[in-house]
């Protein structure tokens, strides 16, 4: 197991991956990137895992490139960044399209790259003070890779002010652009994420995965008539599906559905 994040499935199949650099403020450089996509596709594909927990050591959520990492690109010839930026675009790419719910405990500072995984994730928590930033233009860069998934978390409005200010933000308006969803005293987040993971529980699987796919399905498109077919195809599809039958037969004879006795 990579020393720069820490690994850990429970008996209920809640993995949690927790960034491991506190010393660097869990910043992420080629190596740590492509460990987690690794970790990341590894989870995805396995059935005892039911949700993924990402969460960081030490003061900071994550400071985003490691600019150690960066100099040393800056270089390299274009070819050879173009290259590197795919393996970033890689593991978001993954994060966000993860077939597991996912969830992410921001007990700190989350900047640059560090903003692009609390968007890919399905669920986001933070402390009261943890701090946002998009601060690439300050260095002469743009946010390039995680701009698709900040800007359908936090919209386009928002997207051109912070991009172009680079200006830090609380968690509270965090909250209220919708880059968050929940801001905890720092006792509460461990708690609340529990109270979540229980809730996760109690849905089906397979369910979870569809649902969250249903999202990218309708994200951005009119309500046509293609659009209609295909979501009544979907909902046909689940209600003929195992967990569809199981579900249905589990709440008419008043029991727990199969998947809730798992783990």
């Amino acid at each position: 197991m990579s020393s720069t994040f820490l690994e850990a499935v429970d008996a209920r199949g809640i993995a949690t991956l927790t960034l491991n650099r506190p010393d660097r403020h869990n910043a992420f450089d080629d190596s740590l990137i492509a460990e987690l996509t690794v970790a990341l596709k590894r989870l995805g594909e396995d059935g005892a895992v039911r949700a993924v927990v990402l969460a960081s050591s030490g003061r900071s959520f994550s400071a985003g490139a490691d600019l150690g990492w960066m100099r040393r690109m800056a270089g390299h010839s274009f070819e050879d960044n173009l290259a590197d930026a795919a393996g970033l675009a890689g593991l978001l790419h993954t994060l966000d399209r993860l077939r597991k719910p996912t969830i992410a405990l921001v007990q700190g500072a989350a900047y640059g790259g560090g903003v692009g995984l609390v968007a890919c994730c399905d669920i986001a928590l933070a402390t009261e003070g943890a701090s946002f930033c998009l601060s690439e233009v300050k260095l002469g860069l743009t946010p390039a890779t995680i701009s698709p998934y900040v800007v359908n978390a936090i919209g386009p409005r928002w997207a051109r002010r912070l991009f172009q200010t680079a200006e830090v933000f609380d968690a509270l308006r965090a909250r209220e652009i919708g880059l968050v969803h929940e801001v905890l005293p720092p006792e509460g987040l461990a708690a609340r994420g529990e109270e979540i993971i229980q809730a996760l529980l109690q849905g089906a699987p397979g369910a979870q995965a569809d649902a969250k796919d249903l999202v990218f399905l309708c994200e951005g498109r009119p309500v046509d008539a293609a659009l209609s077919a295909e979501t009544g195809r979907r909902i046909a599809q689940r209600r003929a599906s195992t967990e569809g039958q199981e579900g249905i037969g589990a709440f008419l004879d008043k029991r727990a559905p199969a998947w809730r006795h798992q783990g």
